[in-house]
């Protein structure tokens, strides 16, 4: 995945990028596989019947980031004549959501032994880090 994001960005016809093209690249990365681990837990917290109840907020917030973060990807992958302020605003969102979903994935895994939710919160400490470093290389 990580090749075919590369060659969209050296492939761009924009010659100035707005961003580090490797920590763009990381970052929209990191946004589509944190998604798809966050589609993935909020199935397996699904299927844990005895502690289903308990699991709805967990739920709700891996759903609700995997949005998140699609949205993220989509957004700083449009290259042509970027708005600083929105992409600043949507990368502060996603390490927000990344933050709020590997927190309650976090204390699962650890307190419940879910392994899925161990995964999961990996990968949204992974996205949070490849959104903070692109905020940190974006022009001013």
């Amino acid at each position: 995945m990580t090749q075919t994001i590369q060659a969209m960005l050296q492939t761009h016809p924009q010659p100035e990028l707005a961003f580090d093209p490797q920590a763009l690249a990381e970052c929209i990365a990191a946004c589509l596989e944190c998604a798809q681990a966050c589609t993935a837990c909020a199935d397996a917290c699904l299927g844990e019947q005895e502690h289903l109840a308990h699991m709805v907020g967990c739920i709700r917030r891996n759903l609700d980031c995997a949005d998140v973060y699609v949205v993220t990807a989509k957004v700083v992958s449009r290259l042509t004549h970027p708005d600083q302020t929105v992409l600043r605003a949507q990368l502060q969102a996603c390490m927000a959501a990344c933050e709020a979903s590997g927190d309650e994935c976090e204390r699962h895994g650890r307190d419940m032994d879910m392994k899925h939710c161990a995964v999961c919160a990996e990968s949204c400490r992974r996205c949070e880090a490849a959104c903070a470093r692109l905020v940190s290389v974006m022009a001013a």
